[in-house]
């Protein structure tokens, strides 16, 4: 006999998701994300993919073709693995990422219309920015000045002058490196957009070096310890609903393996033990490579079979298109694996040992940096810190009083609220109202997002009368660029947006939650006012949280019932 949660499935009445208590309405989002099959349309799928080929790996052949030397394009093994190519590859990715066309564009991270935010922003005056110092003159403040547009400008200019060249070498190298790291303090967004934790300690290398061993050896260890941490990243108790959500949002892992991702499909969403062995292999896997990789580098046998499971793991990822991924990253990470491991075996990692300032810069960004951020995550981005995709992230939850939304068309930005980029796709304003109201599974099905189950709850009184807004996405409206940074939603663009805007006291909430520590046993949150600041601190353990369901159950559930108050 069927129980009531098995009879009881997607695909919901958009009335009754709509009418729902804010528990069971959780509840319906994250049934309905779990019962689809292919939750992508296929063209959405096609034209990334048209993206990530064309564009990407097609924008970079074209830029190889001006090297000196180029021996046509139907000769790949003579052009594609030359050190031109390589220092093209980083050109090309820096430049492709700051104009906009990497891991923030698309509307698998909610930019729909237009589906770009990069140059848009960065080459607008008046646009929100976050200096590393506020008070400064001329690199701080909140809105771009015409001197950080000009500072962008002329960064993507000398990425192309590089790009074009026919040799890359000299000021080629050191002039978008250096103008990157005065963005680094006048413009934070600019600085991760670029991926500067890989790409930027890459381009440095390729200045700082300029013999072809010297340069390979200093990128061998940057590739080894970017698998490093983001397998050090892996090792907890997040990873496996990232496993399990990705699967299940993938187009090629099968409809009958889908279910088995869950402890008990419907009733029971969280990670089964084959999402969990499957995220320990995972982990272990990339844990693996840098190692055997430094190991076996005299034998062609072994760096082949090692770069083979290396492929296997990369296209692994990218065969799921998981929401959000950088997919171009991945096809970076394994061209350049092969690039440094495999065609050029010669230059040992250990050759930067003859070069005192590259070691110490290697050291403090590849090392210090990414200690530093594991154990104390709220000082660092999750970027700089290499915790890729390990479901442990800081993020943001900006609730807006219903009735106050048009105070955010005060700020300069290019793209709309998710809402009213849905409103311009979507046939019906209740359409957009359903979407919005299942969007919220995305962050509940996540083991990371169970302290929302104790802060929301003391966030508002009244959470019907708040428009949700997942912090990544208003902030990629405000910002122009973001990937999961949890940092650049926080206290200091809620403070921006509040200086433009002036919100009232309980217009906008923010619930800042931070991700566990290396080691850890918490995740901290607070949550902010608008106009009065941090209102309020708390820190949930998440080894407690691991028996609840996605959903508010129990007593979880009642905190959301309570009446408001007056």
């Amino acid at each position: 006999m069927s129980t009531r949660a098995e009879s009881d499935l997607p695909p919901y009445d958009a009335q009754r998701i709509l009418r729902a208590p804010f528990a069971e309405r959780v509840q319906f989002a994250c049934r309905t994300w779990a019962s689809q099959v292919d939750p992508n349309p296929m063209g959405v799928l096609i034209a990334y993919w048209v993206k990530y080929i064309v564009l990407f790996a097609g924008g970079w052949a074209f830029f190889v073709s001006r090297n000196a030397g180029y021996p046509g394009f139907g000769s790949p093994g003579e052009w594609a693995f030359t050190t031109l190519a390589f220092q093209k590859a980083i050109l090309w990715a820096l430049f492709y990422e700051l104009a906009g066309f990497g891991c923030s564009m698309g509307p698998m991270n909610a930019r729909i219309i237009p589906p770009i935010g990069g140059f848009l922003y960065f080459l607008r005056p008046g646009t929100t920015k976050l200096s590393l110092l506020p008070e400064v003159p001329l690199l701080g403040g909140i809105r771009r000045t015409l001197f950080d547009v000009g500072l962008y400008a002329a960064t993507l200019s000398v990425l192309m002058l590089g790009l074009i060249a026919s040799e890359v070498s000299g000021w080629l190298l050191w002039l978008p490196a250096v103008l990157l790291a005065i963005q680094g303090i006048s413009d934070k967004t600019i600085f991760l957009a670029a991926r500067s934790e890989h790409y930027w300690v890459a381009l440095v290398c390729l200045a700082a070096a300029p013999q072809d061993g010297l340069w390979i050896a200093a990128c061998k260890v940057v590739w080894c310890a970017i698998w490093f941490w983001a397998a050090v990243s892996k090792f907890n108790h997040h990873f496996p609903s990232v496993i399990m959500f990705m699967l299940n949002n993938g187009p090629l892992c099968p409809a009958a393996i889908k279910k088995k991702l869950f402890v008990s499909y419907p009733d029971d969403l969280r990670p089964s033990r084959l999402a969990v062995h499957m995220s320990r292999m995972g982990a272990l896997t990339e844990f693996s490579i840098p190692f055997v990789l430094l190991a076996v580098a005299g034998s062609p046998i072994l760096t082949g079979i090692t770069l083979f499971v290396m492929l296997g793991f990369h296209s692994f990822i990218a065969g799921n298109n998981p929401s959000g991924m950088p997919i171009e990253w991945n096809i970076l990470m394994v061209f350049g694996g092969i690039f440094l491991f495999g065609a050029h075996p010669e230059p040992q990692a250990a050759a930067i040992a003859s070069m005192p300032f590259l070691c110490a810069f290697l050291f403090f960004w590849l090392f210090a940096i990414p200690t530093f951020g594991n154990f104390f995550p709220a000082k660092m981005s999750f970027l700089l810190s290499m915790r890729y995709y390990a479901g442990n992230w800081a993020y943001n939850i900006w609730l807006v009083r219903k009735g106050s939304e048009d105070k955010l068309k005060r700020l300069t930005k290019i793209s709309g609220t998710l809402r009213e980029q849905l409103t311009r796709v979507l046939p019906d304003e209740q359409s957009v109202d359903v979407s919005i109201a299942l969007s919220v599974a995305h962050r509940f099905m996540h083991l990371e997002g169970r302290p929302l189950l104790e802060a929301l709850p003391k966030a508002v009184d009244d959470i019907e009368q708040y428009e949700w807004h997942e912090g990544e996405v208003l902030g990629g409206a405000i910002l122009g660029w973001n990937f999961g940074d949890g940092h650049l939603n926080d206290t200091q663009l809620l403070e921006a947006v509040q200086e433009q805007c002036q919100f009232e006291d309980g217009e906008l909430r923010v619930v800042m939650v931070e991700s566990q520590p290396l080691l850890g046993r918490f995740m901290d949150w607070k949550i902010a006012d608008a106009k009065r600041g941090v209102i309020e601190r708390g820190r949930t353990e998440i080894n407690a949280m691991r028996d609840e369901t996605p959903w508010p159950t129990g007593p979880y559930a009642r905190a959301f019932d309570r009446e408001p108050t007056p």
